[in-house]
């Protein structure tokens, strides 16, 4: 199975170019800026971390492994060692115009952090738990396996973001950089998950996807909504002054999903999800301080 209208290995040329940025270093274990991408046995020893498929195996240490009988890596001084987790939002709304920019955003961002080096994981959150995880793994040897695992995804029903996050934090025991992809119609939930995800050191990245219809409706008239995840319907008359009164809830809505990034140490960043893949990357994702 293929992404639609994307195959990764179009992109990998500009993706192997890109780096992701953290306002944090981890090292060893610890949270930090990021310093290096060298490899090699000429460094000063640092730490250790767990092995995960694709390390070098030339970089297990034998004899704690002896000791152990558990395989660790060495890292070294000037190594990164970033773990990036790539989350989806799974709820039924994020088929209304999104699903397939998602998945086309969420497969090159993994792909990013294959071709990096890092320790990639991902999660689809349904209802309010984790329903399909991916990983951990590493290494270009990864790159089709993720992209087949993206592909199978699909969104159903009601999700309840709050559950699924800290359901989330609580399994997960390694600290990194977290993105959500998500339609952002849930902040109760947000709020409560990116406590959960903050209290375990994770850095968050919302990443809002919204469509053009959201961003500038089309719709006029005597109207009946039909909520896509409960079934709820409402009927109302959309008029220039309807407009009005909606563009300013909606700035507003994304300023406060904005300052609640930023309350957890996070960043924010509107995606649209008409922009060519390329731009997203090479652009927003870049002016949001993401990706370099």
């Amino acid at each position: 199975m293929s992404l639609p209208d994307f195959q990764l290995g179009e992109a990998l040329g500009w993706l192997s170019q890109l780096r992701y940025q953290t306002r944090n270093r981890r090292r060893g274990g610890t949270w930090g800026e990021r310093r290096s991408t060298r490899r090699g046995v000429g460094l000063e020893f640092a730490d250790y971390r767990d092995y995960t498929p694709g390390d070098d195996p030339r970089r297990v240490d034998w004899n704690l492994y002896a000791r152990l009988d558990r395989p660790y890596v060495r890292l070294h001084e000037e190594e990164e060692d970033l773990a990036v987790t790539v989350l989806l939002d799974g709820s039924g709304s994020m088929a209304w115009g999104r699903w397939p920019a998602a998945q086309q955003l969420a497969a090159a961002l993994g792909a990013l952090a294959l071709l990096n080096g890092d320790q990639l994981a991902g999660g689809l959150l349904q209802g309010s738990d984790l329903t399909a995880a991916w990983g951990p793994g590493r290494g270009r040897a990864r790159l089709v396996a993720w992209e087949q695992w993206i592909a199978a995804l699909a969104p159903a029903a009601a999700t309840a973001l709050g559950p699924a996050l800290r359901a989330y934090a609580s399994r997960q025991t390694r600290p990194g950089l977290l993105l959500l992809l998500t339609d952002g119609y849930d902040p109760p939930g947000l709020a409560a998950g990116f406590t959960a995800l903050a209290g375990r050191g994770h850095e968050i990245i919302l990443l809002h996807l919204l469509t053009p219809e959201e961003l500038n409706p089309t719709l006029r008239g005597d109207l009946r909504l039909i909520d896509s995840e409960s079934g709820a319907r409402r009927e109302l008359t959309i008029d220039r002054a309807a407009l009005t009164a909606y563009h300013r809830r909606f700035t507003r809505w994304q300023d406060d999903l904005r300052a609640l990034a930023g309350q957890h140490g996070g960043r924010y960043a509107p995606l649209r999800t008409d922009a060519p893949l390329k731009r997203l990357l090479l652009e927003d994702l870049r002016h949001a301080g993401l990706i370099r």
